[in-house]
């Protein structure tokens, strides 16, 4: 028997054996994919009191839940991941956003990018940040840790995120007293997907081995 008609057999054995018995693989860890960033009343009320009035907004969606301000969509383009051991443990990336909002017809932020920023000090901040990559390109608010989070392996809910002013932004409306202030509630709600864990990629890269090994079995079989 040549070589290759073993490698042949071999290859077709394998995939038999693939085919029967697939390779099961728990992920424990998720991506966001999609989904609305929504932020409620109380924001605007809030921001009215220190002289920030809404008058516009562009490619915004609608909030979840409805009685809520306004919505943002949760991009494509966003990487961030956790995982579901021991709870919702954030992994690395951020959350993208498409949307902008107006104030006093003259400050235009959205665009907003959902993220980890270490060394934040704000007080009763997560390290978790709202940054506009719109016009003003810095962090508005830091984020409060969640309250509890759901999660069911293809929907992501995390609500009740305290929305804190920024140093960045109290400097930016030169009123450095605003740091920290409690400026209304942000809310997520994500569909996810499940990241492949390495052995699972392996998994589906010796599949296509074994199907090609196969085909270039039957290849020299027929014209041998």
């Amino acid at each position: 028997m040549r070589f290759f008609q073993f490698s042949g057999i071999l290859a077709c054995t394998t995939a038999a054996f693939i085919s029967v018995a697939p390779i099961q693989v728990e992920a424990a860890t998720f991506k966001v994919i999609s989904g609305v960033t929504s932020i409620d009343h109380d924001h605007e009320d809030i921001l009215r009191s220190i002289g920030l009035i809404l008058t516009g907004s562009n490619n915004t969606v609608a909030p979840i839940p409805s009685n809520y301000l306004v919505g943002f969509n949760i991009e494509p383009a966003s990487n961030f991941t956790f995982s579901d051991e021991g709870g919702f443990t954030p992994l690395s990336g951020t959350i993208e956003n498409t949307g902008t909002v107006t104030f006093n017809n003259q400050i235009t932020v959205g665009d907003f990018s959902i993220g980890f920023a270490p060394g934040r000090t704000v007080k009763d901040a997560s390290g978790f940040v709202l940054r506009d990559t719109y016009s003003l390109n810095t962090i508005l608010f830091d984020l409060s840790l969640p309250e509890p989070v759901v999660f069911d392996n293809q929907n992501l809910t995390i609500p009740d995120v305290k929305l804190l002013v920024s140093p960045e932004f109290a400097n930016i409306l030169q009123k450095p007293e605003l740091t920290g202030l409690f400026a209304g509630t942000a809310r997520i709600d994500a569909e996810v997907a499940a990241v492949p864990e390495p052995d699972s990629v392996l998994a589906v890269l010796a599949v296509g081995a074994a199907l090609l090994a196969t085909r270039f079995y039957t290849r020299k079989v027929k014209y041998t």
